[in-house]
């Protein structure tokens, strides 16, 4: 028994070696702490009677002069005792932010060796695992720095403040002083502001959602964007008061189910609100909404308040025609300057406190299908792998589903796949440039079938639609047509890419921030990136500036067309009008517009250049009057010795070596090198016999298609 005892204590076991060793670490660390807390200064525990005083935050416009909100204006704060402050609150912010409140010290040993083993592993102060009363700590007697010598202060002075207040003076002071959203501080006024009753009649599932509010407060606003993320939240709420058995099963399901009615915002003095509240939030993720409600922080965004207003008037105008005309309740616009990235205006709604329309919702930043705005970015793929803008492609019915036969080019009954146009046409033989500038379907679609969807969806992430994943069997081929969730915010960016020479500058709100004593917390600084070639850049920019090439599905005289000036525009529609899209822009200004409802229901089958454009064209003429009047530059030239059909030449006539006639691009082209020669056996390729179908059918009707003597 002996020598097993020996053995086992001269070679322990793999596990309890790592256990000693993982306690030597911990040991030293903490023996350190002590140290440097015996050294470094810690703040007097008696300041925590006096609070901080806010210090206002302000929000400017791009001049640093006319400021947008100021976030300590109309502060609604109001104390009361706990025992004015429900069971239900109580209980429902100990559930979720520390549920063994009334059983610790002030903190919690496990979680700082949680935390203390991450921050050193990790490399960084990531860690949280804070108690109420650190938090009250934090945010009375500290400063909002992370540091280790800061984190050290916040638990010597928890347990002090414990030693020194009772636990229920620790919970008044915490649901008194914490923010709750916009300028309402404390639990009483939140309780006023969202229910319109006090907080002693507050009902469970109303605590619920005001303790999920508290981790941050601009995210989870009942008046933000990001409802589903609060209703999971108040959920997981409730989930954890009923494991801690403060609510029975009953109870929680009745509050899970309970539809809680918000009142409508407090309209107090801002202007360009959705672009307010959504630079509040990144200020608040980047540096803590106590920051931000008292240090005093000068916020110098990008926002061109002429434009904004513009924007917000054209929109409000037109609001009522675009519903009435086309049933769609709601519009949103961003505009960027493409050089830089920076945001010029954000219209998140046609009017943001109009609660009939749940106005104050940013579908500048929602997620939705973008249509044919998606196009040009698969078209770029074309001409990066050597196709050009007057390549010849058929608007012709076809069939993609190789599970269906070449001849089921009419069907879209699964497994097939067979596409159609808007007004249900086909137009035949059609450029790029044609087919792109009319927002041919069927071509679009071939497109990418000839780029890859792997490639397509690759190329849209270097754009900044990261969104989009990177599984192409989420999309199919059907990602051309607008079959992935974007947001206009991003959408907007990316055309950015083909109005700066295929340069990504990524969009930014943020000039510069200073805090209350003028320093410079942060500035803009530029980050371009080379995405595309600035050739592929200018020949899209001008594919889509080309009023003759969209001539044939909008007229001349379209809202596209802005004679004197070089406008890239671009629409889109989805195939079930719930999405109508007008993205365009000239080498200094970005703009995209969306039409359509919050609730996705939707809109009147017509297309986004009668829904949106018009409206679009109103709010850009204004641009061109107020930015640099510029130009795209010359696009590259197709080689005269480019093969016919990269030439627009599509009818050629039979050759000596048994080549020629009508064919689909797969005949003439590999589409991994379409400059390249031919592909020896053209029939390999699966689509082949899909496209070469509908083009021996159309010449049936069209026998005089067939060249006999024209020039390659």
């Amino acid at each position: 028994m002996r020598k097993r005892q020996r053995s086992f204590l001269h070679n322990p076991h793999p596990v309890m070696k790592l256990t000693l060793i993982l306690v030597g670490l911990i040991l030293v660390v903490a023996g350190g702490l002590l140290l440097w807390v015996s050294f470094s200064p810690t703040p007097d525990l008696a300041s925590f009677a006096d609070r901080k005083v806010v210090q206002s935050t302000k929000i400017y416009d791009r001049t640093g002069n006319t400021v947008l909100y100021d976030l300590s204006q109309n502060v609604e704060r109001e104390v009361v005792p706990l025992s004015d402050i429900s069971p239900e609150i109580r209980n429902a912010t100990i559930a979720i932010e520390d549920a063994n409140f009334y059983q610790h010290g002030g903190i919690r040993i496990t979680s700082i060796i949680r935390a203390a083993l991450a921050d050193i592993f990790g490399g960084a102060l990531a860690q949280g695992g804070s108690t109420i009363t650190q938090q009250v700590v934090k945010n009375t007697l500290l400063t909002d720095q992370k540091s280790i010598t800061r984190k050290v202060h916040e638990w010597v002075l928890a347990v002090k403040l414990e030693q020194k207040y009772s636990k229920d003076q620790i919970l008044e002071t915490y649901l008194n002083e914490m923010p709750y959203g916009g300028t309402i501080y404390g639990v009483q006024a939140a309780s006023q502001a969202f229910f319109g009753k006090d907080a002693k009649d507050v009902d469970t599932a109303e605590a619920a959602y005001l303790a999920a509010v508290l981790q941050a407060p601009t995210y989870y606003s009942p008046y933000g964007s990001h409802r589903d993320a609060l209703e999971a939240r108040k959920n997981l709420v409730l989930s954890r008061m009923k494991d801690l058995g403060f609510i029975t099963d009953a109870e929680y399901q009745a509050a899970s189910t309970e539809q809680v009615t918000f009142l409508p915002q407090h309209s107090n003095a801002i202007l360009a609100p959705h672009f307010v509240f959504y630079i509040r939030e990144y200020l608040e993720q980047k540096y803590g909404s106590l920051a931000l409600e008292e240090r005093g922080l000068k916020v110098i965004t990008t926002l061109d308040l002429g434009l904004e207003e513009e924007a917000e008037q054209v929109i409000k105008d037109n609001a009522a025609r675009v519903e009435k005309s086309y049933n769609a309740s709601n519009s949103a616009l961003v505009a960027i300057d493409p050089k830089t990235g920076q945001i010029l205006a954000m219209v998140g709604s046609r009017d943001y406190f109009d609660p009939t329309i749940d106005g104050n919702y940013n579908a500048a930043t929602a997620l939705r299908q973008p249509g044919s705005t998606f196009k040009p970015i698969v078209y770029a793929a074309a001409l990066m792998k050597g196709y050009t803008p007057d390549t010849t492609v058929f608007d012709l019915p076809t069939q993609f589903s190789t599970a269906c036969k070449p001849t089921d080019n009419a069907s879209s009954t699964a497994p097939c796949y067979s596409p159609v146009n808007f007004d249900d046409k086909f137009r035949g033989p059609m450029t790029f440039t044609t087919a792109l500038a009319q927002s041919i379907n069927v071509p679009a679609v071939k497109v990418l079938y000839l780029v890859g969807i792997q490639s397509a969806i690759n190329l849209a992430r270097s754009f900044g639609l990261t969104t989009l994943t990177g599984d192409p069997s989420k999309y199919g081929l059907t990602l051309v047509l607008g079959g992935g969730d974007v947001r206009l915010l991003d959408m907007t960016d990316a055309y950015g890419v083909f109005a700066d020479d295929g340069v990504l500058n990524p969009s930014t709100g943020i000039l510069r921030i200073e805090d209350a004593g003028g320093n410079v917390l942060e500035q803009y600084q530029p980050q371009p990136s080379q995405v595309i070639p600035a050739p592929i850049a200018r020949s899209i920019s001008s594919m889509l500036s080309n009023n003759d090439a969209r001539a044939g599905e909008f007229g001349t005289n379209s809202p596209l067309n802005f004679p004197g000036y070089d406008v890239a525009v671009k629409t889109g529609t989805t195939n079930d009008f719930r999405d109508a899209w007008t993205i365009g822009y000239t080498p200094s200004v970005v703009i995209g517009m969306w039409a359509g409802n919050n609730d996705n229901s939707p809109m009147a089958k017509n297309i986004a250049g009668y829904i949106v454009a018009p409206v679009w064209n109103q709010v850009m003429q204004y641009a061109l009057s107020h930015y640099p009047k510029e130009y795209f530059g010359q696009p590259p030239t197709i080689p005269s010795d480019a093969k016919p059909v990269l030439r627009g030449i599509w009818n050629v006539p039979p050759q000596a070596d048994g080549t020629g006639g009508v064919h689909s691009l797969l005949y003439w082209t590999d589409p991994n090198d379409p400059a390249g020669p031919p592909p020896k056996n053209p029939a390999s390729d699966p689509q082949y016999a899909y496209w070469e179908y509908p083009i021996q059918q159309w010449l049936l009707t069209h026998p005089s298609a067939q060249a006999t003597t024209s020039p390659i």
